[in-house]
């Protein structure tokens, strides 16, 4: 195998119908799903939310390998913030536990329980939704189902088709360094300085690209053609309906149980 050849990327579930879908429409589920979510903090509209997707996921054929493997962020975040919430969250009722600033009450747990779950709620589909997106497909949709200006969306996409490089460039700064016997000692100075050098790069880089880009018109103020037209159908309105029903019974049984906390109170 060459260098310039990559290793074969892990499989991922098919998930026939997600894949289906325009990827703006996957963005706008997320957002329809994800907005209601957020004007409550109780632990009710979490919690229907998270087991309605977690049964969608298991229905769609996402093992729980995968979901390990592609939301682990998401599953590490959750408790983190829960913990902040215990311990610096508005105390009410009874005071079991206090330090200083830190205070544990019933009112703290139950804020910790709902933000943790609510963070697995949010995040979990919003991750699994963008499992295989690309990049330029979701350009396309934004510019020509979205009506995003074009100039805006082709430069979010040339940034976007230059992150991976920044991997490679650490990974040949690192070995350089270390071929000139540099790459051993003092590590906080030598990511420090590292860091630095890439900044370095992608600005010449980006300065670079943003004036081969505009020598080739993507900066003109006509209307532009694409190669691959973008468009919606029956499944990109399911999925948009199946992401406002999960909102709106999540909301709806926490009104019903009485857990409806909005956030401005």
């Amino acid at each position: 195998m060459s260098a310039l050849e990559e290793a074969p990327a892990r499989p991922v579930p098919r998930l026939r119908f997600i894949d289906r879908t325009n990827p703006a429409t996957r963005l706008a589920a997320a957002m329809v799903l994800t907005t209601p979510l957020l004007v409550t903090v109780d632990w009710v509209s979490a919690a229907i939310a998270l087991l309605i997707e977690i049964v969608l996921f298991a229905a769609a054929g996402v093992t729980p390998a995968v979901l390990l493997r592609r939301t682990w962020p998401i599953l590490l975040a959750a408790p983190v913030a829960g913990v902040s919430m215990l311990l610096y969250g508005r105390p009410t009722g009874t005071v079991y536990w206090e330090f200083w600033l830190a205070r544990i009450s019933d009112g703290s747990i139950e804020l910790a329980i709902a933000v943790s779950v609510r963070v697995l709620a949010i995040g979990l589909p919003a991750a699994l939704l963008f499992l295989r997106v690309d990049p330029t497909d979701l350009a396309d949709g934004l510019a020509q189902v979205w009506r995003l200006p074009a100039r805006f969306v082709l430069g979010a996409l040339a940034a976007t088709r230059l992150v991976g490089l920044f991997i490679d460039d650490w990974r040949a700064m690192a070995l350089s360094r270390r071929a000139r016997g540099i790459g051993d000692h003092g590590a906080v100075r030598r990511a420090a300085t590292m860091a630095f050098a890439l900044l370095v790069l992608a600005i010449r880089r980006g300065s670079k690209l943003a004036t081969a880009m505009e020598a080739r018109g993507f900066g003109a103020d006509r209307p532009r053609t694409w190669a691959r037209p973008s468009r919606v159908g029956a499944r990109d309105v399911l999925l948009v309906g199946i992401a406002a029903t999960i909102a709106a019974t999540a909301i709806a049984g926490s009104i019903w149980a009485g857990a409806f906390h909005p956030v401005w109170t």
